[in-house]
């Protein structure tokens, strides 16, 4: 695996995929700058190496050229986090991109125009990724979010690159952290799995079943094993053709000697509304019209002692409707846990939109070991597939 560690970049242009999709207010500032914040450390060491640095990113999912997805929006909260002025063009190929990438002095930094301008980017188009690639010397890779994508930027550019590609420290990083879950984690191993649906989650369960010992299963999908199980789940979230299936990872768990833990408890509600009444009662006594929205008390405690026994930790999914405040205890409670485990050793990933959007706000991003940067690369990796952006850097 060839990371920026096997290079010195002096007197050389880098031309680095970055994934500065950041969101945007409506007058076009940056309201989270984590992902710019993200690339910083790979920038800085090619500038300090006496390189420069060219960037190249997408930004949302405009249909040809629309200026209200123009890279230059973030030219200023780019220049912030980095602390370097950063020069704008715009477009990422041609006449214009190549004079400006010519004339680019060590130590500078360049900025190309949003990738997805150009249909070639998405379709994969091996000419645009030619046009591309004569911009730098060496191609460097540090988008995770995007590196389940097989588009120009992120797989085909990297052949015109043979032996002058690597990885970014991000990239690295998210690799490495993926590994320790998958591969080298210390055990017990604890997985734990929230969000809405099983069918979501079933590759991801079958891929992990043999690298982990515990199977926490939080948030909706525990319903379709509760109701898999005989137990009343009143109007909770179901997937009605997913019992069997429900009952076969139960069966599958069991052979692999994987201890699967689902929640005791429910608070439940009489409506989908942070005003609802609310109870609490046994997650498999559920009275018809109301829901489970969140877990226990009693269930916090049991999932808290086994998170505390795990020397590595994957957390993939909410436990509860996070998103209103009636209904975040269990979350709250799961990420202290973490923390705690944590500070005591422990290895923790946490990966997948809403989970990171959970220790966010709640302010955990710092007392776990590391969190994904990307949601739909994560959830790839976890399932065992070879990401194409990662394979374009090892081929």
């Amino acid at each position: 695996m060839r990371t920026l560690n096997d290079f010195n970049f002096e007197n050389k242009k880098a031309l680095i995929r970055v994934d500065f999709n950041v969101p945007l207010n409506e007058e076009f500032k940056v309201t989270d700058d984590t992902r710019i914040k993200s690339a910083k450390p790979t920038i800085i060491k090619i500038l300090e190496d006496g390189g420069s640095c060219i960037l190249m990113s997408h930004l949302g999912r405009p249909k040809g050229v629309d200026e209200s997805f123009s890279l230059k929006h973030i030219v200023n909260a780019v220049e912030d986090v980095l602390g370097v002025e950063v020069k704008f063009v715009s477009d990422c190929t041609g006449e214009e991109a190549n004079n400006a990438a010519n004339n680019l002095e060590p130590g500078q930094i360049l900025l190309l125009e949003n990738l997805r301008f150009h249909d070639e980017e998405t379709t994969g188009d091996e000419t645009f990724a030619k046009q591309l690639s004569v911009l730098g010397d060496i191609y460097v890779n540090d988008a995770f979010g995007t590196a389940h994508r097989a588009h120009a930027s992120t797989t085909k550019v990297a052949q015109f690159f043979q032996d002058n590609k690597c990885f970014g420290y991000l990239l690295e990083q998210e690799i490495k952290s993926i590994d320790k879950v998958m591969k080298t984690g210390e055990k017990p191993v604890c997985a734990i799995l929230g969000g809405a649906k099983v069918s979501s989650k079933i590759t991801i369960i079958d891929n992990i079943l043999d690298k982990i010992d515990h199977l926490i299963i939080g948030g909706g999908m525990t319903f379709t094993f509760i109701k898999a199980q005989g137990g009343n789940i009143g109007n909770s979230l179901v997937e009605d053709d997913k019992l069997k299936l429900a009952r076969e990872i139960l069966e599958k768990a069991k052979m692999k000697n994987v201890q699967v833990h689902l929640p005791v408890d429910a608070v439940i509600a009489d409506a989908f509304s942070n005003d609802a009444h609310t109870n609490t009662c046994e997650i498999n006594n559920i009275p018809d019209g109301w829901m489970g929205l969140d877990v226990g008390p009693n269930t916090e405690e049991i999932f808290a002692q086994i998170i505390k026994n795990s020397k590595t930790i994957l957390w993939n999914g909410p436990l509860g409707v996070f998103e209103m405040p009636n209904f975040a205890k269990g979350t709250i409670a799961l990420g202290y846990a973490i923390a705690d485990a944590t500070k005591e050793g422990a290895f923790s990933l946490v990966g997948g939109g809403d989970s990171v959007a959970a220790v966010k706000q709640f302010g955990f991003e710092d007392k776990v070991s590391y969190v994904s940067t990307g949601g739909g690369a994560m959830l790839e990796s976890l399932e065992g597939k070879t990401l194409p952006g990662i394979a374009a850097i090892l081929n």
